[in-house]
């Protein structure tokens, strides 16, 4: 039995400099929550993942790079020997940011290009330029560190997946991430006008498969599992070693579900991690899993999140 997570996955905030159609955190300029951490707890928090020797940690949010205490918890973590992944859309990421990641042990620098021309691009991500999301990209690598590129397929650019795969991997990226589009906080109340339809997903997955095939390939294409359905039925199966911390401090069980389990202003990290097991061997989440699989508009409700133990009494 593990003693702690084999990963953390740490929102630091709802803000973000872009007001993305597909969020699934529902983050966007002035989001920013109103008891997100302070720098000290945050700190705090850092340093007993970094005590309990928790080998990986993401830093995402929003975009995190935009908390003013972002480098000090990178330098903490990855100081103490933690591998790291930055999740951040490379709007204000250029080669004095990757100069710093580079004095840590970066697991990878993950950015999205949610398209492959700037018409595309803008219209899902208002706020963004591609040209700087490209530059992000080029720093990361110029630097020696590993790149990821993601993509969120909607109707406004999976025309644009191929081109954009293409891109990526000309741009030195190692891996491809991308799945069907997840129906969660902006992307949820969006819906009608953003899920593509089956026969543009049928194409997409065609897309996917040829150029993963593709003979002398530089780059990986991860689209498993495809929905965040199919996960969530692996992780009834087996529950990950993964803690999701929310800007907050609060520890959700699992991204689909709206349920927080435990508080890390309260609770050590160690207190914490039992507190998620207990809730992963719950009846409570288990029949919501099981309510939200066979009636997936319930994936709306994954960002009201609320404390498990009221949905225990109410079973």
């Amino acid at each position: 039995m593990l003693g702690g997570p084999v990963f953390v996955s740490w929102q630091l905030t709802r803000g973000c400099n872009l007001a993305c159609l597909h969020c699934c955190t529902d983050s966007a300029p002035g989001r920013a929550l109103k008891d997100e951490l302070s720098r000290d707890e945050a700190l705090s928090f850092a340093r007993q993942v970094v005590d309990a020797s928790v080998p990986y940690v993401m830093l995402c949010g929003g975009e995190p790079t935009l908390v003013p205490w972002f480098w000090e918890a990178a330098e903490a973590l990855g100081g103490g020997g933690v591998q790291l992944k930055v999740e951040t859309n490379g709007q204000a990421f250029g080669p004095a940011e990757a100069a710093l990641l580079a004095r840590l042990p970066i697991r990878s620098v993950q950015i999205s290009l949610d398209g492959d021309s700037e018409a595309v691009y803008a219209g899902q991500r208002p706020g963004g330029v591609l040209a700087r999301a490209h530059a992000a990209c080029r720093a990361v690598v110029e630097a020696g560190l590993p790149l990821e590129v993601t993509f969120a397929p909607t109707r406004v650019n999976i025309h644009e997946a191929a081109a954009v795969a293409r891109r990526a991997e000309s741009l030195g990226a190692f891996r491809f991430n991308t799945g069907a589009l997840m129906r969660l906080g902006t992307a949820a109340r969006l819906w009608d006008r953003l899920e593509p339809t089956p026969d543009q997903y049928a194409a997409f997955r065609g897309v996917l498969a040829s150029l993963s095939a593709a003979l002398n390939k530089k780059m990986d294409y991860c689209y498993t599992p495809f929905t965040i359905e199919e996960g969530l039925r692996e992780g009834l199966a087996q529950p990950p070693a993964t803690l999701l911390v929310l800007p907050d401090g609060r520890v959700k069980v699992a991204a689909p579900l709206p349920f927080v389990c435990s508080d890390l202003r309260l609770r050590t990290l160690a207190q914490a991690w039992d507190d998620y097991r207990s809730a992963w061997r719950s009846d409570a989440v288990r029949s919501a899993a099981a309510r939200l699989l066979a009636e997936p508009s319930r994936l709306a409700e994954a960002n009201h999140w609320r404390p498990l133990e009221a949905e225990a009494i109410t079973i």
